[in-house]
């Protein structure tokens, strides 16, 4: 059985601890092992050696250098490493070394929550099969993300919240190769609730599983 482990905290506006117990439902259902905690030395401990996915549910906190380093090399080694709108592209905003291994970073979501449209770009792609364009509402996140991401799915953002950001498809879902890790993302997710809409949950269940040591 594969061993999952979800790590929650940071600001309350994204509801960790519910966020972060749904997901493990979702992968107690998909037949992992799953250690829930808000311990962040977790990252820094020899439990990530025998764990196959982590889950960060975590927006903004510090990591320590050598905690950072070693979630890294543990991620080079194969451990999985996955997670949903805050969670990569909001945790650790000051590590470099998390930066680098999530490929992902926040900087905007230009009107806050609003409606916006979901075009999935690779219906090929076993993750995406079977989920047409959808529309969503929540924050449309615009995001700083690495050139070796497969992207799964896109928003296209109109410009009327800003300008600057009139006409851009920026990513939704990816997922990327990190030595013999996996690494999964989905923008989608603000708050507990969203959990609900059809398609936000399957795909994080498909990526995460993705994911995971192979």
């Amino acid at each position: 059985m594969k061993k999952a482990i979800i790590v929650w905290g940071g600001w309350q506006g994204h509801e960790p601890e519910p966020c972060a117990n749904i997901v493990g439902e979702l992968l107690r259902e998909d037949g992992f092992a799953v250690e829930i905690t808000n311990d962040l030395g977790i990252f820094g401990s020899p439990l990530l050696a025998n764990a196959d996915l982590l889950v960060p549910v975590i927006t903004g906190e510090k990591l320590e250098k050598p905690h950072a380093d070693a979630l890294v090399q543990a991620v080079r080694g194969g451990l999985g490493l996955g997670g949903h709108h805050g969670c990569l592209a909001t945790s650790f905003k000051e590590s470099a070394a998390f930066r680098y291994v999530s490929g992902v970073t926040w900087v905007a979501h230009p009107g806050n929550i609003i409606d916006f449209k979901v075009a999935v770009t690779r219906q090929d792609d076993p993750l995406m099969e079977g989920i047409p364009d959808f529309d969503y509402r929540s924050e449309q996140y615009y995001l700083h993300y690495d050139p070796s991401v497969e992207i799964l799915a896109t928003t296209t953002f109109t410009g009327q919240y800003d300008p600057a950001a009139r006409n851009i498809a920026m990513p939704v879902v990816f997922k990327r190769h990190f030595g013999e890790g996996r690494v999964f993302y989905s923008a989608l997710g603000h708050v507990a609730a969203e959990f609900s809409h059809p398609y936000m949950p399957l795909i994080l269940r498909r990526g995460l599983s993705w994911a995971a040591r192979q």
